[in-house]
């Protein structure tokens, strides 16, 4: 079945690596191999390490190929998945599935390995052997420079049985296994394969894999339970021990404050587990005699931090009611029990650390004398395992001296750091989906989510290929391509094609709005002394009514078409809002100026302070085609039930216009959580006579509509966010408002204000509400066009033409108050519905020619991206293979194809627990692990998945799944009658990729 896996035999791992390695250079998709070559490795347990850190007891330590992935990509340290007596297939009914994201902070409901103990012994070994042969073969270390460590659980009983005894026993020492002995016997009959593994070499593989081991302990289990755990393992075992901590040692208290503080309010979880566990004042003394213990049998004991944090599912982040936290959040509280350790045992308590460690903290953590460092939720999202190749080119200069105990002075001043350290601090606004709106295809998946995040589609990766290259007018002739208004959208767009960036996953998105007004700014001058509309068309004469960003771009595209078009506009100088509303520090009449001369370059005419009310008067002056494109000016409401307030656009055209006119007193209330919201507010602030601006909203700021960005700017300009406020009336200077509390959240995770009965006040001489324009429908009416219950015009959501035939209908008139960008894409429509264009002339550039350069860019993250030279863009429309890069057991595999772009996704059905970590990252709205092709081990595995896929049968005939009908073809057939793209993807993986096969 799809979640159960099917551990490869060592003969098939081997050929599989082998075969990987020699035509791609990558084992298991790692393709930054890091080599240690300076000879130089860290004591621990009496064995060494070349590097301090590697994978977390987890999702990465469960399979074979997922350890040598590890270990390919640098890891030396080892923490193998926890084993228990319960495993197989009755631990597995008992996770539910999918059971991890990792979208942000990581959620996980999965426990100790799903596999039977037997089988994840094998794993083990395997990997063992394997990483040994790669570590001599490839030259990526010294062959005894790393250290694998068991993890056991959950209590006494369970760990003395005689599978988890055999488990532990084997460990130390598996020269007496069958799996020790199926390795052994394979290399040696393979000797062959390798060039500089010999025999003598293989037989000399120690088979000493472990000895040292992490207790691990279910929540609740008691001080004296977990201590006899230890004291068996230290004496009856002679294994240098570990125990796995909780943040809860931390108490309730602390944790809720520090989450809450970094902007993590909305995990939730009670105080129970925190009453429940090990409690500091057992620990502590217990700590102290297991020292004792170990310090007489020559062992080594320490911590490990931290254990899995319990909080609760509210929105339907995962199928249970309870699931462990980790990642950035939990890096806060497991730092802030180290330091506590660190400090109470003057560093003499040796720390293993897992809890948000990443490229960010590696090193730092490493100079504290707090390692091995163990990672997992990093190794989650996007780049995968390659991450690890970036934390172990940053590790290569450590110090490699004995461990002398944990530095409390820098131990202290990392706890001190990360709440001033923003990388750590929540984002107000929840992070916007990823998704789009798509389904993934079987084949050709690739796209960049940017340009179909963006509401006209802009060639995103082109223009940012051509700024890197230092050609702005090319990149500003792709732009104006599909965008009008390249100066606007270049200031203020609200950038939806960043909330679909796949760099988000990695560090930030990249800075798509900047490097257009980069574009825009270099490109400029050098591309509108060229621009000319096309031959003119005869027998179309369009009117626009309205000069802001929606009839500008619908002038300058039907100019361009070689249409005759003028705008009617009744204020003196085009822009609309953008012109005469939005604060000049936000963005600059000379701005706006500059898409004014690209539209008149496109030919288009401009008539102002003409107002126009009557279409039929239009067509009776030969016009044979109007679009309406007049903004939502009308006055919105706060609804208050007493009190004068005064509108947002009124306000802002004047604070704007003449700044001395207004007198708004000392005390400034904007109402209302929106950009145009923020606007006020800031602009209020710089008002002379103005002390205090105040923005009240209903719900919190992690509520409020407005982009982020918005929010900090506001905050940096001074404005005091009053929150979860519901104004009544003002009177006297004083603003009445409900006190308001959030509900429970929805399936979502919205939660609704809920009225708590109580009031406050705000001091408020001035009340400006910014609740949302209104759309002008008495002028749609007087002239015939159909409007709906809102009051807005009926239209062809395809061409924006009205009811009334040949009159169209765009922008914040149409739907109310929208973005730039959403207009320029109505804008677009009506223009091409009125004469058409090829949108898509640049599609193609999209597509870097150098399909490795790319894919150079996947596992490393940017540290300081405000201050990088590079746009960081991963080039999706190129190479996507994200799905490849988040499996940890490597189940999404990327195929050449000949005669096909790129590579293809092949899903491997043996290698996946449908943990679900694609799905997260997928930017279709699809589970790869479930929708993409998937290649089948067996009959059984066949037969009992819905997975489109296929099965090889003898020779080239393949049993395949399409459409849920099942048919059998001999793909060597060109004439098969197999879907073609399909019947080459087959072909490609018997021909090139024969390892993935069993």
């Amino acid at each position: 079945m799809s979640d159960i896996m099917r551990p490869m035999p060592f003969a098939h791992l081997m050929n599989w690596i082998l075969s990987e390695y020699k035509a791609q250079g990558s084992i298991f998709g790692v393709s930054k191999l890091v080599k240690h070559d300076n000879g130089k490795a860290l004591p621990i347990f009496e064995e060494k390490i070349e590097s301090p850190y590697g994978p977390a007891a987890g999702p990465h330590t469960q399979l074979a190929q997922n350890i040598v992935a590890a270990y390919a990509a640098g890891s030396r340290f080892f923490e193998l998945k926890t084993v228990q007596i319960m495993d197989g297939d009755e631990l597995s009914k008992c996770v539910a599935k999918p059971c991890i994201t990792a979208a942000d902070e990581c959620y996980n409901c999965e426990w100790s390995t799903e596999l039977y103990v037997p089988q994840a012994y094998d794993e083990y070994v395997k990997a063992w052997f394997a990483c040994k042969l790669l570590a001599r073969e490839l030259e990526l270390g010294d062959p005894n420079g790393f250290v694998f460590n068991m993890s056991v659980g959950y209590d006494l009983a369970g760990i003395k049985s005689e599978k988890i005894d055999k488990y532990i026993e084997g460990m130390k020492d598996a020269s007496a296994t069958a799996v020790w002995q199926e390795c052994m016997d394979w290399a040696l009959a393979n000797l062959d394969k390798f060039q500089k593994v010999d025999e003598a070499y293989v037989k000399a593989i120690t088979p000493k894999v472990s000895n040292s081991i992490t207790e691990s302990t279910l929540h609740g289990c008691p001080p004296d339970e977990i201590e006899r755990i230890a004291t068996y393992l230290i004496t009856e075992k002679n294994l240098n021990t570990y125990i796995k901590c909780n943040p809860t040692l931390l108490g309730y208290e602390f944790a809720r404050k520090t989450l809450d503080g970094l902007g993590f309010d909305y995990i939730a979880f009670d105080d129970h587990h925190f009453v429940e566990d090990l409690q500091w004042e057992d620990a502590v003394p217990m700590f102290h005699r297991l020292m004792k213990l170990t310090g007489e049998r020559g062992l080594q004991f320490g911590v490990k931090i931290t254990n899995t944090f319990p909080v609760d599912v509210k929105a339907g982040e995962l199928p249970s009611q309870e699931m462990y936290m980790s990642g950035r959040s939990l890096y806060p509280l497991s730092l802030s029990l180290a330091g506590k350790l660190a400090k109470e045992f003057k560093g003499m308590l040796r720390v293993s650390y897992s809890g948000g460690a990443d490229i960010h903290s590696v090193k730092r953590l490493f100079e504290a004398g707090i390692w091995p460092i163990t990672m997992a939720t990093t190794l989650l999202k996007s780049g995968g395992y390659q991450r690890f190749s970036q934390i172990g080119e940053e590790l290569m200069d450590i110090s490699y001296d004995a461990w002398a105990g944990v530095n409390v002075e820098k131990a202290a001043a990392l706890v001190d750091e990360f709440g001033g350290d923003g990388y750590y601090q929540k984002p107000m606004k929840p992070i916007p989906s990823r998704k789009l709106d798509k389904k993934v295809p079987l084949v050709d998946c690739f796209l960049a989510p940017c340009r179909n995040g963006c509401p006209i589609e802009q060639d995103i990766p082109a223009y940012l290929m051509l700024v890197k290259a230092g050609k702005f007018e090319e990149a500003l002739q792709v732009i104006t391509h599909r965008n009008a208004l390249p100066f606007i959208t270049g200031t203020i767009c609200s950038h939806r094609c960043q909330d679909k960036c796949m760099r988000n996953a990695y560090d930030e998105s990249v800075y798509i709005r900047g490097q257009k007004l980069k574009a825009a700014e270099g490109g400029f001058e050098a591309l509108l002394p060229k621009l000319r509309p096309a031959a003119p068309v005869a027998g179309k004469k369009v009117a626009v009514i309205g000069g802001g960003p929606a009839g500008m771009s619908a002038a300058y595209f039907l100019g361009r078409s070689g249409v005759d078009v003028t705008i009617f506009e009744r204020k003196d100088s085009l822009g609309g809002v953008v012109r005469h509303v939005i604060p000049a520090f936000r963005i600059s009449n000379a701005a706006i100026d500059n898409d004014v001369k690209l539209m008149e370059a496109m030919g288009a005419k401009v008539e102002l302070n003409c107002e126009v009310k009557s279409v039929q008067e239009l067509f009776d002056k030969g016009y044979t085609h109007v679009i309406l494109a007049t903004g939502a000016w009308n006055k919105g409401s706060a609804g208050m039930e007493y009190g004068e307030e005064m509108n947002v656009i009124e306000f802002l055209e004047a604070a704007k216009k003449a700044p001395e006119s207004l007198n708004l007193g000392k005390n400034v209330v904007v109402i209302g959580g929106g950009n145009t919201a923020m606007d006020a507010a800031r602009a209020a602030k710089r008002i002379p006579g103005v002390e205090k601006v105040s923005l009240v909203y209903r719900r919190t700021k992690r509520y409020m509509p407005a982009d982020q960005e918005e929010l900090e700017f506001a905050l940096e300009d001074g404005v005091e966010f009053q929150e979860l406020l519901a104004p009544v009336g003002v009177k006297d200077g004083v603003l009445t408002c409900k006190v308001m509390e959030l509900g429970e959240p929805d399936a979502s995770g919205r939660r609704s204000p809920v009225d708590t009965g109580k009031v406050t006040t705000v001091a408020a001489d001035t009340v400006i509400t910014a609740v949302g324009e209104k759309v002008d429908t008495a002028l749609y009416t007087a002239n015939g066009l159909e409007v709906n219950n809102r009051g807005r015009a009926v239209v062809n959501a395809d061409t924006m033409e009205s009811s009334v035939k040949n009159v169209f209908v765009i922008g914040d008139g149409q739907k109310g108050p929208g973005t730039v960008v959403e207009a320029i894409a109505d804008a677009t429509k009506a223009a091409r519905a009125i004469q058409d264009f090829d949108v898509d002339v640049y599609v193609e550039k999209n597509v870097n020619p150098d399909y490795q350069a790319p894919l150079a860019k996947r596992g490393d993250l940017c540290t300081d991206c405000k201050n990088c030279d590079d746009a960081r863009c991963l080039g999706c429309a190129t190479v996507c293979e994200t799905c490849t890069e988040v499996c940890p057991n490597r189940a999404n595999v990327a195929v050449a194809v000949p005669g096909m772009r790129m590579r293809q996704i092949i899903h491997v059905d043996g290698m996946c627990n449908e943990c679900g970590n694609c799905a997260t990252f997928c930017p279709y709205d699809s589970r790869p692990y479930k929708d993409k092709f998937t290649l089948f081990w067996s009959e059984e595995d066949f037969n009992n998945s819905e997975n489109e896929g296929f099965l090889k049968l003898n020779g080239s005939n393949t049993r395949v799944r399409l459409g849920g009908q099942v048919k059998e073809y001999d793909v060597a057939d060109v004439g098969c009658g197999l879907y073609e793209p399909l019947r080459k993807l087959i072909c490609a993986v018997y021909d090139s990729y024969s390892y993935l096969l069993k």
